[in-house]
């Protein structure tokens, strides 16, 4: 299989993926199928990113909470409504403070039941104070009003533009009804300001209107009316998306409604209880000192409504479910004093973005194997868009996240249904077919790159293990077939597990032999050291296992391992139906000679010095003696490697004395090193075969002795 075809073919399924779970959301999205879901994870945004703006502490609320109730009934016997004459009061304190306007979310409708002098009363404060701003209801089915009444003044207000715009956007902010104040209220007030608000299609509040529209005559909304008391001569033009207020760009959608730029939960404008603003007036016109200074009310824009539960202006928002409807006020004029109103993005950008995210989400996960980066990957696309919506929130954008989160789990979806049906089915079946064969790192590699089943190999320094057991063919002609059999997968497997678990390939079985290597296909730089432990270990676990085999054998099963490292020819060889990832070389023909040679010695593993020397160190070993084996001219250094925990001063003294022996045994002196491994035969199965070398070199002394011991069978 051709490396370009194969990555040519995973790129188009990850653009295949990316393409259906793009469409598939756009079917949803652009009708707005997912519109009643999107705006919840937008109340979610709201609550985890709004923060107050620079503007936030030019905002006061005077509240008529449920403790100004309790104080007017218990302190001055006032039951619910108040006389009009108490708002009077709240009045002049702001005037006495010098605020730049203040707001009233209050509709006076009917006549005050105190009798036209409270109305009067209050009336008279009312228009000794420009800055104040009255509230009136528009509607489209209630009301008193069709047309603008003669006793309420007619608004100055003037937007450039809204003819146009009224005729292009089907008259969304025009109503036919409208609710005044009484005559003494509505004549004496500056300017009348909406306050009618819809909540969106879920009824939570999270959009409001900077004006609308009565009998041919344009009502700012509250925020707007505050806004502009104090600057009354900023231009006002409107055109399709947006509001030019002076020199501010506000974005507007077809209804004439801005996104709310909510700062936080209740309070984040600073609030005071009413009864303590209108105490604080009454003291100062006593001389007395106040509760609330006037101080904290200058050059402010102040507004006045009613949060107690029983008086029914509790809304629902994004950062509430019951949230003053006069913070929805405070929210938008503070929007318009730091002039950062919520931008929806471009549908076009929007599409453009799903588009770039899916494909990406596609290829990536198509260009993955294995479980763990699948996970990563999953993950990582997933949280994308949330965290793209994230940023676009601190940007002031509105980012539509569940179109973006539907598209990628669609994508992803169809990538892992496509990866299943192609290419999922064809690394299942390498796995099943391979896994008897070869280690979990070949398997894995193989996976990942199926154009390696092919003829072929490379030159790598490998570490080889050739085992055997001692004796075995003596064993098998005892046994019958099952119970041989048996015998033989038990050992092999435990066997197996360690030299897998130390990163090793099985290369092959030979009956009771076991051939595997190191280093390939995977690199590992410390193979000599892998290859070496895992000797060790399978001798440790053999002679766990030895007690109970013995049972049903009659004897002890030993086994003989021979370990070289060197350079080899490792890859894919056979025909080109059938082939194994297997080694040729001379470095492999040395390790099986070592494992033979054991019989020499009476070790049971046997190292090169090759192998000695790239493990540095990492196991203790023993020089055992320079032979000179079948088909190689150089003769070969062995040695016998041992556990660490293995060396104890008996061990150690035992290896000294043999080291002085073999010593001797290089030098020529015969006599001398057999007398020493005499003194070690008890203890050393090794000593004993030098001692009856040592005998026979005497009686035959050899010509020209190279300290090579000399293996004449293989």
């Amino acid at each position: 299989m051709d490396f370009q075809k194969i990555v040519k073919s995973k790129l188009l399924q990850g653009l295949l993926a990316g393409i259906v779970g793009f469409v598939v959301a756009l079917i949803f999205f652009l009708p707005g199928f997912l519109d009643r879901w999107e705006v919840k994870t937008w109340d979610w945004r709201v609550n985890l990113l709004a923060k107050p703006s620079a503007h936030t502490k030019e905002i006061r609320l005077i509240m008529l909470d449920q403790n100004s109730l309790d104080w007017a009934k218990n302190e001055n016997g006032l039951s619910w409504p108040w006389p009009r004459e108490v708002y009077g009061t709240i009045i002049q304190f702001c005037k006495r403070a010098g605020v730049r306007s203040l707001a009233f979310d209050v509709l006076y409708t009917e006549p005050s039941k105190y009798g036209v002098a409270d109305d009067q009363s209050f009336a008279s404060e009312i228009s000794g104070f420009k800055y104040f701003v009255g509230a009136v209801f528009l509607s489209r089915t209630e009301g008193s009003e069709k047309s603008w009444p003669s006793f309420a003044p007619a608004p100055k207000l003037n937007v450039q533009g809204i003819d146009s715009w009224l005729t292009d956007t089907a008259n969304h902010i025009v109503f036919e009804r409208a609710s005044f104040p009484v005559a003494e209220i509505s004549s004496a007030a500056g300017v009348l300001a909406n306050v009618h608000m819809n909540p969106d299609s879920d009824s939570v509040y999270r959009r409001a209107a900077l004006f609308e529209v009565f009998d041919g005559k344009i009502l700012p909304s509250l925020a707007l009316a505050s806004y502009m008391s104090a600057q009354p001569n900023v231009p006002l033009k409107i055109y399709s998306g947006h509001v030019m207020l002076g020199n501010n760009i506000i974005p507007v959608d077809k209804a004439g409604k801005v996104i709310l730029n909510f700062r936080g939960t209740s309070g984040t404008h600073k609030a005071y209880s009413a009864a303590s603003v209108i105490q604080s007036e009454l003291r100062l016109q006593n001389g007395e000192v106040p509760s609330v200074k006037p101080e904290d009310f200058k050059d402010t824009y102040v507004f006045f409504g009613f949060t107690a539960p029983g008086l029914f202006d509790l809304r629902p928002t994004p950062v509430s479910g019951v949230y003053p409807g006069v913070e929805i006020s405070t929210t938008m004029l503070d929007n318009l004093l730091a002039n950062d109103f919520i931008r929806t993005v471009p549908t076009a950008l929007v599409i453009i973005l799903l588009l770039l995210v899916n494909l990406l989400a596609g290829i990536a996960t198509s260009s993955v194997s294995g479980i763990s980066r699948s996970i990563l990957i999953y993950v990582f696309f997933i949280c994308v868009p949330v965290i793209l919506c994230l940023i676009a929130y601190r940007l002031g954008f509105w980012l539509p996240l569940v179109v973006q989160e539907t598209s990628v789990v669609i994508t992803l979806f169809s990538a892992g249904l496509i990866y299943y049906t192609t290419e999922g089915r064809q690394k299942a079946f390498i796995k099943s077919a391979f896994k008897q064969y070869l280690s979990p790192a070949v398997i894995d590699q193989i996976i990942v790159h199926p154009e390696r089943l092919k003829l072929g190999g490379e030159r790598r320094e490998l570490s080889i293990f050739f085992s055997d057991l001692e004796g075995f063919t003596g064993i098998s002609e005892g046994l019958d077939p099952e119970a041989l059999t048996n015998l033989l997968n038990v050992y092999l497997t435990a066997m197996t597990d360690i030299i897998q678990e130390e990163g090793g390939t099985v290369d092959k079985y030979e009956g009771d032999a076991i051939i595997a290597f190191w280093n390939a296909p995977l690199e590992q730089p410390d193979h000599a050291v892998r290859c070496v432990s895992a000797t060790l270990r399978c001798q440790a676990k053999l002679a766990e296992m030895r007690p109970s085999l013995k049972k049903s054998l009659g004897k002890d099963l030993k086994m003989r391992v021979g370990v070289n490292t060197g350079q080899t020819v490792v890859g894919n060889m056979g025909s080109n139906s059938r082939f194994d990832y297997t080694m040729i070389g001379d470095a492999v023909n040395l390790a099986a000679r070592l494992e033979g040679i054991n019989k020499q010695f009476g070790t049971y593993v046997l190292i090169s010095e090759a192998t000695m020397i790239k493990m540095d160190g990492a196991f203790p070993v023993r020089e055992i003696s320079r032979v000179a084996v079948v088909g190689r001219r150089e003769p070969v250094v062995v040695y016998e490697p041992m556990m660490p925990e293995d060396i104890n001063e008996q061990k150690k003294q035992i290896m000294k004395k043999f080291a002085e022996g073999l010593k001797l045994f290089y030098a020529g002196d015969f006599q001398q090193a057999q007398n020493i491994f005499s003194g070690l035969v008890q203890e050393d199965p090794v000593a004993r075969f030098y001692v009856a070398k040592c005998r026979e070199l005497i009686e035959n002394p050899p010509k020209d002795w190279q300290g090579v011991w000399v293996i004449t069978t293989k």
